[in-house]
Order: structure tokens, then C-alpha cells, then sequence
């Protein structure tokens, strides 16, 4: 049996549209590009904002470089320093000197007279003792020692300028002086009570000295020195003798 074909009929509406459009102006062309493809550009403003963005993160970035050279030449510094240290101390062996005040004679305190102005005389006896193997020091001159008695100093002086070589101990007596000195009724009250009834007088006896520490041929920058010994005495006398003392020192090495 033969088929029967039937033609295809296609809507009107999808093979014409109904209002066809409208024609383009004369002079006029619509083009229509991907949204994709569309490059936008900045206005003037947004440019030089993106401008300065980049300059600052030039100069950020160079800021960051220098600092982290000055970090690791300030590291390096001082890992140099700790071995040059080591190297020293393993080489010279270093040990701190030792001071003390062994001795004192007094003089000039005279308490029975009407008047509360003195002028005592104190003649020190200090040791100083340098235990280093290769280590010299030299003692400059600026020096001061002083005694005082609560707080008020009673006479003054100087360290002799010296060089004390490696291993060595040297004692020396420095003379101290002071003039018109004037004791307050308390303080003559206690010294006299002192002197009469046998106790111990106590005194102070500051010591600042510059010195430089020489090394080899090498000698180095002034340090100073500061020694503080706190004593008591059995008399305010020429054969006054030192019952007990306390001392220490520190060093400043700028």
C-alpha cells in the first residue's frame, strides 16, 4: 500500500515575524559585541589613584629591603662580637681585680673642744690585687677617695696614678684631708658617746678611679672603677684598728 505524504507546513508566526524590524537611521550602525570583550576604561581620577597605589608599594618594598639589611648586618655584628669575645676569654682567661682597705689612722678629730669645726685626717691603707695572667692595669689620673660619716664627708683625696703589672699586689696609703668641717650636735654626740664608752665608729671610704686595661701591646679605653667599703673602727685615734668591713665595687665601661 503506498504511503501518503503530507507536506510540511511551518506556522506563519516562526517562518515571518508578524512586525518586522524597524530600519536603522540613515548614518547610523548598531554593532553588538560580547560582554566579554568589552574593555572599560578608568576615568583620569581612578588612574592617578592607581598611580600612587604603585609608588607606595615601590617605596614599601624598599623600606622592607632596608630594613632586613640593617637586621641581618646588626645580627652579624654581633654574632662577630660573641665569638671575638669567646676567642678573648678563652685566650686571656680574665678575672676582676680585687680591692680593700686594710688600714686606717686617724687624726684631727678633736671632740673636746667647745667648737663643732674639725679638720680630720685620715691615712688609708688600700690593697689592689690583679690576679690576671696577661692582663696589665693602668690607674689614671682624676681619681677621688673619700671618708664620710652619715652621709657627711669628713676628708678627701687622690689614688696614686701607677701601673700595676700582671700578678701583682700592691698596698699603698693615700692621705686624706678636710677643713672646717662642721659636725652637727648629733653627730659629736654619737662620736663622743664612742670614743668613751668603747664602742666601733662606722665610716664609709668611696674610691673612684679611671683606669685602662692593657692587653698585650694592646691598650684599651678609660674604664672607671668605683669601690665602696663600709668599716668600723675600734678608735678615733693614730692606732685606730678596723674591726670589720664590707666592700665591692663596680665597673662603667662608657
Amino acid at each position: 500500500m503506498a504511503e501518503r505524504i503530507h507536506p510540511e507546513t511551518t506556522p506563519r508566526s516562526e517562518q515571518e515575524p508578524s512586525h518586522p524590524p524597524a530600519p536603522a537611521a540613515a548614518g547610523t550602525y548598531v554593532i553588538q559585541i560580547p560582554k566579554d570583550q568589552i574593555y572599560r576604561v578608568p576615568p583620569p581620577e581612578n588612574a592617578d589613584r592607581i598611580k600612587g597605589l604603585s609608588r607606595r608599594r615601590k617605596s614599601r618594598s624598599t623600606t622592607c629591603c632596608c630594613f632586613r639589611f640593617c637586621c641581618c648586618s646588626l645580627l652579624l655584628l654581633v654574632l662577630l662580637l660573641a665569638i671575638a669575645a669567646g676567642v678573648f676569654y678563652l685566650v686571656f682567661r680574665p678575672e676582676s681585680p680585687n680591692y680593700s682597705v686594710d688600714g686606717v689612722s686617724i687624726a684631727g678629730l678633736n671632740l673636746t673642744s667647745p667648737s663643732s669645726v674639725v679638720s680630720p685626717r685620715f691615712d688609708v691603707s688600700v690593697t689592689a690585687d690583679n690576679p690576671n695572667d696577661k692582663i696589665g692595669i693602668y690607674y689614671e689620673r682624676g681619681s677621688s677617695v673619700e671618708v664620710s660619716y652619715k652621709d657627711v664627708a669628713l676628708c678627701d683625696g687622690a689614688w696614686p696614678q701607677f701601673y700595676q703589672p700582671s700578678n701583682n699586689v700592691t698596698v699603698f696609703k693615700t692621705s686624706l684631708k678636710g677643713s672646717s668641717i662642721e659636725l652637727t650636735s648629733s653627730m659629736r654626740k654619737d662620736l663622743v658617746e664612742a670614743q668613751t664608752s668603747g664602742k666601733t665608729v662606722p665610716f664609709k671610704v668611696n674610691l673612684r678611679v679611671p683606669v685602662k686595661i692593657k692587653v698585650g701591646s694592646v691598650k684599651t679605653w678609660t674604664i672607671k672603677v668605683k669601690v665602696r667599703c663600709d668599716l668600723t673602727v675600734d678608735k678615733l685615734t693614730s692606732q685606730s684598728k678596723i674591726v670589720s668591713k664590707d666592700c665591692d665595687y663596680s665597673v662603667k665601661l662608657w
